[in-house]
């Protein structure tokens, strides 16, 4: 049973219905929270019930072990990021970030300079904010569960693998770019208004940077010599909680007092950190959203979410979230990662090769068929080839792959519910 609605362009609607939808919290927050609830259990209820319909379950449980791999390597990626925000934030002190100005970002002065040329209704639709990270987020959710109605090629399971495996990669890549040199924030006042972290540097930073930091003469000996010569022996003595088997962690952590005692908690602050972070992981989402609709729905839906991605780079330049250069390299870096992770999942190759696989077994018996004009059989041979490797319709999921759907139908859910709840603020 195929939805052509959903396959023709009902997916792309449904998701600009959701974006609308959730911009009503700006334009009329009464009726958001009247909508929202009866729009996400109406697409929660349409996708339960086709559950009996679906009839790739065997695809999404081979994808299924490459699925939970991504899972735990995006999070482990995700946990590695967190310590080095959190690093490169407190390894040179609060005072630091303070006293150091914004770098020059000629794409911040490219849209003031917009804002005087435009008309003032174009201005207030680049400053709104119509689109965020959890958006995001639920648009690639919701074109994952489109293999529900066969408007995108199946395992749904598979394509959530890829995204989140290029999801690590590039936030692996980005940790260690933004860990290489330290940049200050677009934002002077954001350490302050955020953290509570030490006001002096790391004694790290006052035996290898300070005392170069600013002079000219001792910048050219230590390039000269190749070797700290400063002798700073006053370091300030850090906060050392007991963390048993992570106090590993302190020296880089740097926590507080006022931080609790708990090395996890002090984490979940970490947040996007206040110096610049290249590249953008905003940015970065967005595009792998982006690139995963265009590739496996396509359509004109696709361009109105690349607009959207457009938007967003110029509103985090806009509001001082980043500098230029981090929107731009985030932009690439995407495009070119989800490229390079097609092995996981493809919208193309594969089927094509499969089906004249299975034309060439029953060639002989579709000739056979065809002489003895048996069209009855001529259907079902070429209905087989259509189903490849999935079930037949003629025999229903066994009980296995029932509790498979079920259980896959739950945990996708939860995700969706968690997903909304914690990145709801962006």
């Amino acid at each position: 049973m195929r939805w052509p609605a959903v396959k023709s362009g009902g997916l792309g609607v449904v998701a600009m219905t959701y974006v609308a939808v959730d911009y009503l919290r700006i334009l009329s927050p009464t009726w958001h929270e009247r909508l929202q609830p009866v729009l996400w259990s109406l697409l929660a209820l349409v996708a339960v019930t086709r559950i009996p319909f679906y009839r790739h379950w065997s695809a999404e449980f081979r994808a299924a072990i490459s699925f939970l791999a991504s899972m735990i390597f995006m999070l482990s990626a995700l946990l590695f990021e967190a310590c080095t925000v959190r690093f490169v934030t407190v390894v040179l002190g609060l005072n630091w970030h303070n006293g150091r100005p914004p770098l020059p970002d000629t794409g911040q002065w490219l849209l003031l300079a917009l804002n005087e040329k435009l008309p003032e209704a174009v201005v207030e639709i680049l400053r709104a904010h119509i689109i965020g990270l959890h958006h995001y987020l639920m648009l690639f959710i919701m074109l994952a569960f489109s293999v529900l109605f066969e408007s995108v090629k199946a395992p749904g399971l598979g394509l959530g693998a890829r995204y989140m495996f290029t999801m690590a990669v590039g936030r692996l890549l980005r940790a260690i770019t933004f860990a290489s040199t330290i940049l200050p924030s677009a934002r002077p006042w954001c350490a302050s208004s955020r953290y509570s972290i030490p006001g002096h540097p790391h004694r790290w930073a006052q035996k290898y940077y300070v005392p170069y930091a600013s002079d000219a003469n001792a910048i050219r000996q230590v390039i000269e010599w190749d070797i700290a010569y400063v002798d700073t022996v006053n370091y300030t003595a850090d906060y050392r909680p007991d963390w048993g088997l992570m106090s590993f962690l302190i020296d880089f952590l740097r926590p507080n007092t006022s931080e609790g005692s708990s090395w996890y908690s002090l984490l979940k602050k970490a947040g996007g950190g206040c110096n610049d972070l290249v590249y953008s992981g905003h940015m970065f989402v967005a595009v792998l959203t982006a690139m995963a609709w265009m590739e496996a729905y396509g359509g004109f839906s696709s361009v109105l979410i690349w607009l959207l991605v457009m938007h967003s780079a110029q509103r985090e330049v806009r509001e001082r979230h980043h500098y230029s250069v981090d929107c731009v390299v985030a932009i690439y870096v995407g495009i070119l990662l989800w490229k390079m992770t097609g092995f996981i999942w493809s919208a193309k190759g594969g089927t094509g090769d499969s089906r004249l696989t299975k034309l060439g077994k029953i060639q002989g018996r579709l000739l056979q068929a065809a002489k003895d004009s048996d069209m009855d059989e001529v259907r079902e041979l070429l209905k087989d080839v259509e189903l490849g490797n999935q079930e037949s319709p003629k025999q229903g999921p066994s009980k296995v792959m029932w509790l498979f759907a079920s259980g896959t139908i739950f945990f996708s859910l939860t995700i969706v519910i968690l997903a909304f709840t914690w990145t709801s603020d962006g």
